[in-house]
């Protein structure tokens, strides 16, 4: 746990010394959670090192990188490389198995909603990539996503400043609240296209 922690530190202080650019690829290769990355990157704000809308803008271009490389993955590889080398970048087998179930029942949509759902956030990019989603789309939509949710981790990163990596216990109400409006889209989503196909087939 010690040499894992002093490495962790390394890190960090890699991060800061290449400042926006260290949090772009400390988010684009994943060996730290995003949070984190962009609760720091906050916190680098908080002592005058980079500025906040420069950290959201990095945080965002990583974070859409990071996902791109998971969807290339998973429609190059398939599943079986995901299963296999996916616990490198935080994704397990349930992950996958939750994530493809979400894609077939709500559709090319869901990746920009669920990636405010832990379980399926960061694994939803498997399943559009064996679907062979259209690469444009994909990255669109995920875009649209991780530009609150680093805008998020930085302000909270920002409004912690020493005490930044207590984001877990802090960021938790803020989570919660995500999900819960994701889900509140994912279900209007829903009846939007239950209604549209019903519509249509009582046209025909």
């Amino acid at each position: 746990m010690h040499v894992i922690s002093d490495l962790i530190s390394q890190l960090f202080e890699w991060i800061q010394s290449l400042g926006y650019f260290g949090i772009m690829i400390g988010l684009m290769i994943e060996v730290i959670p995003s949070e984190i990355v962009l609760a720091y990157g906050g916190y680098l704000v908080s002592q005058g090192e980079i500025n906040y809308f420069g950290a959201v803008l990095f945080g965002t271009v990583g974070g859409v990188v990071a996902q791109i490389f998971v969807y290339w993955i998973g429609r190059y590889g398939g599943r079986p490389v995901l299963e296999k080398y996916g616990k490198y970048i935080f994704i397990k087998k349930k992950h996958i198995d939750h994530s493809e179930e979400w894609f077939n029942k709500y559709g090319t949509g869901v990746i920009f909603t669920a990636r405010f759902i832990p379980v399926v956030r960061h694994a939803i990019s498997v399943p559009a990539g064996i679907s062979r989603m259209p690469l444009a789309k994909f990255t669109l939509l995920t875009t649209l996503a991780v530009i609150p949710w680093s805008a998020l981790f930085v302000y909270l990163g920002y409004t912690l400043g020493d005490r930044w990596e207590t984001i877990d216990e802090v960021a938790a109400k803020y989570t919660n609240e995500l999900i819960l409006a994701a889900l509140a889209v994912i279900v209007i989503y829903f009846l939007f296209k239950w209604y549209k196909s019903k519509k249509k087939g009582s046209a025909v």
